[in-house]
């Protein structure tokens, strides 16, 4: 899969330190399938050369708006009117006051001025010490930029070359590279918030030991991801899982099935989606011992009581909310056999609108699964394929049902 293949990317670089993650940012998007187009300052020149990124992007780099390779000797009309996006990265300080003001007295800043607007956006990712990206006058600009149409991709938190510590720093090339990903993603889900659940939960038999199920939380990530991407504000409350947090997304971490309700509970209330992704455990230990249950001698298994867990998506489907069609849910059904029977059966039994039924031995811990999506109106098969372009199947089938009349009340 590659995201951006057929797109055209011209990848603006000022001057700061960022820009040795400018070269692996470059590799990054030719690898999912962009074409590349660097354009450089004389700053950005000071921290990485041209021959770098034209080994990097197989193109000629070009950095002065007096460029006699063009025959026009229009370097910033001709590069501006080919891109689908202009990203600039590192934006330093100096250069976002610089097109705040309209100034265009390099190539880069006189490319940016001379874009259409409506037809070529600007991507901005700032980078420069803490106490700069503090300033008012900084803080300014970023508000004016993005009232501009820009759109400025924020920064990261942690170590700076100056050796102070905060925020300031370049977003890293994955993250760009997501960020870039998502921006041209179809809007499906704007103005909506999803809530979505994923990953096992954890039951407790002691303080060593407990019972949970091989679920690795891969889809409802990629759910959460997608959802975020179509535009809409997502909460994602994940079970004990090592993955990292898509970006945008709103995370918090529960560890049991009663911890995963109360969070859902908290959150559903301002959601207008919940995806049930989350392999919930059914039972759990009725009680949990307070130290490490040993082995007697005896050779008998201690003996355990178990407790019903409570049913977190049809009790929340039945909600007052839930009723009024303010609040879609979509529950997921891992099954080992009969996967059409059981998924229809249980989309009745927990009285949801939209199930999504998928073989969990086949897709437990891996990148890839096949789907069968089930509503009244019958079942229709997602083929096997990475989780992402399912996750972002499966938002466009829960955008149709938004529209549907049912779910327009309020």
């Amino acid at each position: 899969m590659n995201d951006l293949a057929g797109k055209h990317i011209v990848l603006g670089l000022t001057g700061g330190i960022a820009c040795y993650k400018s070269a692996e940012l470059c590799r990054a998007l030719i690898k999912e399938g962009a074409t590349v187009q660097v354009v450089m300052t004389e700053g950005a020149e000071h921290f990485i050369t041209p021959v770098t990124m034209q080994a990097l992007s197989n193109r000629t780099v070009y950095h002065s708006q007096w460029d006699a390779r063009e025959a026009n000797n229009m370097a910033h009309i001709n590069l501006s009117r080919e891109a689908d996006a202009i990203l600039i990265a590192p934006a330093s300080a100096d250069f976002m006051a610089k097109l705040l003001h309209g100034r265009a007295d390099d190539l880069l800043s006189l490319m940016c001025l001379a874009r259409p607007i409506e037809s070529v956006p600007l991507l901005i990712a700032p980078a420069m010490n803490r106490e700069m990206w503090a300033h008012p006058a900084t803080q300014r600009n970023v508000v004016q930029l993005q009232s501009d149409g820009a759109q400025v991709l924020g920064v990261g938190v942690g170590e700076q070359a100056c050796g102070e510590v905060g925020d300031g720093r370049m977003l890293e090339p994955a993250e760009l590279l997501q960020e870039l990903v998502a921006f041209f993603q179809p809007k499906v889900l704007k103005g909506q918030r999803v809530l979505v659940s994923a990953g096992p939960t954890y039951e407790a038999i002691d303080p060593v030991r407990g019972v949970t199920n091989l679920s690795s939380g891969k889809m409802g990530f990629a759910v959460a991801r997608a959802a975020r991407e179509a535009g809409a504000e997502v909460t994602l409350v994940a079970g004990p899982v090592a993955l990292a947090t898509p970006r945008g997304v709103q995370r918090i971490d529960v560890r049991s099935a009663l911890q995963m309700q109360h969070a859902v509970q908290a959150e559903a209330g301002e959601a207008s989606v919940f995806i049930a992704t989350a392999a919930v455990a059914d039972w759990r230990p009725a009680s949990m011992a307070e130290q490490k249950i040993k082995k007697d001698g005896s050779g008998q298994p201690p003996t355990l009581s178990f407790v019903e867990n409570p049913d977190i998506l049809a009790s929340l489907a039945q909600s007052t909310r839930a009723r009024s069609g303010a609040l879609l849910c979509v529950g997921f059904a891992a099954e080992s056999e009969a996967l059409q029977a059981n998924a229809q059966a249980k989309r009745l039994r927990k009285g949801v609108p939209l199930l999504v039924g998928n073989i969990g031995p086949a897709t437990f811990g891996q990148d890839d699964n096949a789907l069968l999506l089930v509503d009244e109106q019958g079942t229709r098969e997602l083929a096997r394929s990475d989780k992402l372009s399912l996750a972002r199947q499966l938002v466009c089938e829960i955008a149709r049902h938004l529209k549907t009349d049912f779910f327009q009340k309020t």
